[in-house]
């Protein structure tokens, strides 16, 4: 795809979605962090059913921390992978608590040193906490970047790069975002919706399917 389609799909996207932020509810970059590290295999909307019966509860690291693992167990536990996803929470507590002042630290490295948080949740946090340039690569974003020919790559880390790489910068902070939505809602993974995309004509998928 050359750089002319991709500015075109990114200005669409931007026309119709001027301020896009993640389906994740949350009011604090702590709530955030929780949020994305429970989100991991399981969806955006199972993760606010189960924050919004703990946050009201606990949102601070010291009041998830006193929780306990079980505790936050039975806040999450209709939550994939929750046993494993808890002991995390309560780890990561414990670090932000003694290492970072109960504070969630601007720092790729700070953030990916916490249990349960890799790079892509990393990503997410910068880029929607503190509004870092950052490209949080999950499946949706790997499937519409290779799908569409916007950005190929064999792996997420590669899709990444090369993301980093031809999207201009004045649309880095929200392309994250954009994709992540296309993916999810129009450009699914069984039968993309293209006969409502707004993309469509740009996209150089060759299966093409029609509603």
């Amino acid at each position: 795809m050359n750089q002319q389609k991709r500015i075109e799909m990114l200005t669409r996207w931007r026309d119709a979605n001027p301020h896009p932020t993640t389906e994740l509810n949350f009011t604090s970059p702590f709530e955030l962090l929780i949020a994305v590290l429970l989100s991991a295999q399981a969806t955006d909307v199972s993760v606010n059913k189960a924050m919004a019966k703990m946050f009201p509860v606990a949102n601070t690291p010291e009041s998830v921390y006193a929780l306990g693992v079980d505790g936050v167990k039975e806040f999450i536990k209709t939550i994939g992978l929750f046993n494993t996803k808890a002991v995390n929470v309560i780890k990561t507590c414990k670090m932000l608590i003694d290492q970072h002042n109960s504070e969630i630290p601007e720092n790729r490295a700070a953030l990916e040193a916490l249990p349960g948080v890799g790079r892509k949740t990393a990503n997410v946090v910068l880029n929607t906490a503190f509004g870092w340039p950052t490209i949080a690569v999950d499946t949706h974003i790997d499937r519409v970047s290779n799908r569409t020919k916007f950005a190929v790559g064999k792996n997420v880390d590669l899709v990444e790069k090369k993301l980093l790489k031809v999207v201009p910068a004045e649309f880095k902070v929200d392309v994250h975002h954009w994709l992540i939505l296309h993916g999810r809602y129009t450009c699914i993974a069984r039968k993309p919706r293209c006969g409502s995309c707004i993309v469509e004509d740009l996209c150089e998928f060759k299966d093409k399917v029609d509603e």
